[in-house]
């Protein structure tokens, strides 16, 4: 285990951290001329040298996996957008990060401004798109302003606006700030926040792809995905699937991170296939002194509960999905044994139930239902039917019995939790003093 915390960048080497070696040279880079120094937009510049068709077949070589949590490759999201009809075209960011126990996209935005606009450059120019916004959520005041200022100096130097670099492309770039919604991460439901609607997700069919924003063709990808697109360019999608051979199958590193009674909780770039285990105990520091892990999220609150017997997996999507969660936004949150399984659930659930947009009833009505048994069950005065309706409840509010993946979501870790500390419940009812009345009255 490490004795003090680990730098972000790693060894700072370009070819190792494509999305984090700058660090190692400035705290952060947030001038266009210094960003420039240190091999900024040389893969937008590459990019805009090559026919959009090329730019897009190197994305879906490299298999760009979309790192907002879903997963799904950039490449083939991008070569699904409806042909170029001489209309306005849109390309959005995803930079609402509300998922609770992440905050990877924060430090790219505040540190590397230019490394989200170069990225975000590089795709407009692939999908010919005429406009795009960067959708930030609110609390996100001093990233709003970087981007902002990073806009202001690409635009003098000609990377925005009409007739870009002399390409024949026009193309402008906005910041735009939400007003804080967890739903706004689905990206219909971030679109309608866009065009000044109630932020409920849209039906699908059809697809953003084909008819998002205002009606026109949308790509809406996260902000660490466009992070990934101007190495990939400059160096080649052969490099970046290298970067985790023999490690996963997924290419490329990711923002690692992890939270909770680590002894250095923060970030790291990693290739995909990590373990838990280095995460936490290399990387983190390991538990607390005097604490041992009792159960972890592998990325972010809507992913299930694992027990500490999986901290060897590696940290990809296949592993992950086989033990019975999902890698989500790759941040761990760590539970130690002090730590009440019902009382962090029930908080989790809290969360969600909160932010629920409250369009479909399964969701509006079953998530507060599953926060008052968990009250019930945490302060003694549950039954076991409580248990019983919360796993109930899981299957109900499953994938496929709601409108959007909201309230799928908020009952993986609930899931997780019922399938591996279920004891932890059912010991708050039997041993409660309402419990034991029970009891009596029965005899």
């Amino acid at each position: 285990m490490n004795t003090e915390p680990r730098p972000i960048y790693g060894d700072g080497n370009p070819e190792k951290y494509p999305l984090t070696w700058r660090l190692s040279k400035q705290e952060h880079v947030r001038n266009a001329d210094d960003y420039e120094v240190l091999d900024g937009y040389a893969g937008f510049k590459k990019a805009i040298e090559l026919k959009p068709a090329e730019v897009l077949d190197a994305i879906k070589a490299a298999t760009v996996k979309g790192r907002g949590g879903a997963g799904f490759p950039a490449g083939i999201k991008w070569s699904l957008m409806a042909p170029n009809d001489g209309g306005p075209r849109y390309l959005i960011c995803n930079a609402d990060e509300m998922e609770p126990g992440t905050f990877k996209d924060r430090l790219l935005m505040e540190k590397l401004p230019h490394q989200l606009i170069e990225g975000m450059l590089i795709a407009a120019y692939t999908l010919e798109a005429t406009h795009g916004y960067i959708f930030i959520r609110g609390e996100y005041i001093e990233a709003a302003q970087y981007l902002n200022e990073a806009l202001v100096q690409i635009r003098a130097k000609g990377y925005l606006g009409d007739n870009i670099l002399d390409t024949g492309w026009s193309f402008d770039l906005h910041v735009h700030t939400g007003a804080g919604r967890y739903i706004c991460g689905e990206e219909t439901a971030l679109i309608n926040s866009l065009e000044g609607r109630r932020a409920n997700p849209r039906t699908k069919p059809p697809f953003p792809q084909v008819a998002g924003a205002w009606g026109r063709p949308t790509i809406v990808n996260n902000v660490e995905t466009f992070n990934n697109l101007p190495a990939i360019i400059l160096r080649g999608a052969e490099w970046y699937v290298g970067l985790s051979a023999g490690k996963s199958k997924d290419p490329g590193t990711k923002i690692y991170g992890a939270s909770g009674k680590v002894k250095f909780p923060g970030l790291w770039e990693l290739p995909f296939g990590t373990t838990a285990r280095e995460v936490i105990e290399d990387y983190a520091g390991g538990m607390r002194d005097g604490l041992t892990l009792k159960a972890w999220l592998p990325g972010g609150a809507s992913t299930d509960f694992l027990a500490a017997e999986h901290i060897d997996l590696p940290m990809d999507a296949e592993s992950i999905m086989k033990a019975g969660s999902r890698l989500g936004t790759c941040l761990l949150m760590v539970v130690d044994e002090t730590q009440c399984m019902v009382a962090a659930t029930r908080n989790l659930e809290e969360f969600f139930s909160r932010e629920s947009c409250g369009f479909c009833t399964p969701c509006r009505d079953g998530l507060p239902w599953a926060v008052k048994a968990l009250k019930a069950i945490e302060t003694g005065q549950g039954k076991m039917e409580d248990i019983e309706h919360l796993q109930e409840l899981t299957r109900k509010l499953w994938i496929g019995k709601t409108f959007c993946a909201h309230a799928p979501g908020a009952m993986e870790p609930l899931m997780g939790a019922l399938k591996y500390f279920r004891s932890e419940f059912e010991a708050k009812v039997t041993n409660s003093p309402l419990a034991a009345a029970r009891h009596v009255e029965q005899a």
